[in-house]
């Protein structure tokens, strides 16, 4: 297996270099608006948070136990009397002396005075007199006062993208609303005299339109959202005024097709010809025909591939960091990369550089195993099914060993 598959040579941008360059063009929106807590995950917060008082706000028993008069560790065979009792919502309202003790249960409150809490497991009890009947921890068991935060404390800093730990740390602090940027308005493009709508009989050399689906869910799944959806055929006016009028009406106008050398490609010329393109094709597979620019008063463009593998990887590249820019993140957030084995051989010519979809597994090791599962054509939608890796791939790298070890990209979802 020698020689090259690739018909196009070593042209095109590098992945990061590409990149660097989008990113460099990309300015933030300054638009922002005040939403509830339970609207705000997946968005970006125009603002710094501080904390405005101490939470928990008191001293409260990590478990259910006895809440003890004293400081310091007791000894077996001490004795308490045992005074009241203290439960959440429901403090003990009263003043430990050395001696005293309340039965107190998980996060209730500590009174004046106390300052230990013994585990129940380790009291036995004769009427209102506690003793302590095996080694206590040298543990206090207390939760402080300012465990979460104290006042004045960052809560959140501006620019960040809120997950579900974060809306549960402000709603724990009392925070109940929060000013959150605007998020960019997505005008999607799609091209091709070739594409049906999905339930419609077609005709011999049509295709169902895919792109759009693809394109919109997935950044949905990305906490973005498409505000403008259009499917024009390949025909120069159409294409002209819709490029326009996405532009007019959205932030960030995205196209997939009609970006390569085609007799029919017209989205590049076009986009030159109202804007600017401020470069075309990657040195990536999949992802080669791919354009950035403008359009008009500098919006920005992207014009994706219409191979739909290709559309979706190279939007996970380049556009999904450049919509975090555009929203006022601090900083876009890549995909995590991680170390993997190959489970399988995989055939391979040297060529462009290479984002395989694959599988994460572990095997009885525990070490990371990538499994590539079927062809990985661009046009080829089921690669993307199941897909948790974007594995890397060298262009100089040929058929590649079960156990060959390699860079991947993890782009499976946090959830917090």
């Amino acid at each position: 297996m020698s020689g090259s598959a690739e018909p196009y040579g070593r042209e095109g941008l590098p992945l990061e270099e590409a990149r660097r360059r989008v990113l460099a063009a990309i300015q933030p929106i300054t638009a922002s608006n005040t939403v509830p807590l339970q609207q705000a995950l997946g968005r970006v917060s125009a603002a710094a948070v501080l904390a405005s008082e101490a939470v928990p706000g008191f001293r409260a028993s990590i478990m259910d136990g006895y809440a003890l008069g004293q400081s310091h560790q007791p000894k077996p065979g001490e004795t308490w009397l045992l005074k009241g009792r203290s439960a959440a919502g429901q403090p003990f309202n009263g003043t430990l002396a050395n001696g005293d003790a309340i039965r107190i249960l998980t996060g209730a409150p500590l009174p004046d005075g106390a300052g230990w809490v013994l585990p129940q497991e380790l009291i036995s009890i004769d009427g209102s007199s506690l003793q302590l009947a095996k080694k206590a921890s040298d543990r206090p068991w207390i939760r402080p006062e300012d465990e979460e935060c104290r006042p004045g404390d960052l809560l959140l800093s501006a620019g960040q993208r809120l997950g579900a730990a974060d809306l549960a740390r402000l709603a724990g602090c009392g925070i109940a609303d929060l000013t959150v940027a605007q998020q960019p308005r997505i005008g999607l493009l799609i091209s091709g005299d070739e594409l049906v709508p999905p339930g419609t009989a077609r005709q011999p050399g049509a295709i169902w339109e895919s792109n759009g689906t693809l394109l919109e869910t997935m950044l949905r799944a990305l906490r973005q959202s498409v505000t403008e959806r259009r499917v024009v055929a390949d025909q120069p006016d159409a294409l002209r005024q819709a490029l326009l009028d996405l532009a007019h009406d959205c932030d960030v106008v995205v196209s997939t097709g009609g970006v390569s050398a085609g007799d029919t490609d017209w989205i590049r010329p076009l986009v030159a010809e109202l804007g600017a393109v401020d470069f075309w094709k990657l040195f990536l597979r999949p992802g080669r025909p791919f354009a950035f620019g403008s359009i008009g008063e500098g919006v920005p463009f992207f014009g994706l591939p219409g191979n739909p593998v290709a559309a979706a990887v190279t939007a996970l590249q380049l556009l999904w960091p450049a919509l975090q820019v555009l929203e006022g993140q601090s900083e876009p957030e890549l995909f995590p990369r991680v170390m993997v084995e190959l489970a399988d051989p995989l055939s391979r010519r040297p060529g462009r550089p290479e984002l395989a979809r694959a599988r994460l597994d572990t095997n009885a090791a525990g070490k990371l195993l990538a499994r590539v599962d079927g062809s990985q054509a661009s046009s080829r939608i089921g690669s993307l099914q199941q897909a948790d890796l974007l594995l890397e791939l060298p262009a100089e790298a040929g058929p590649l060993e079960r156990g060959t070890r390699l860079w991947a990209q993890v782009i499976r979802q946090r959830i917090f």
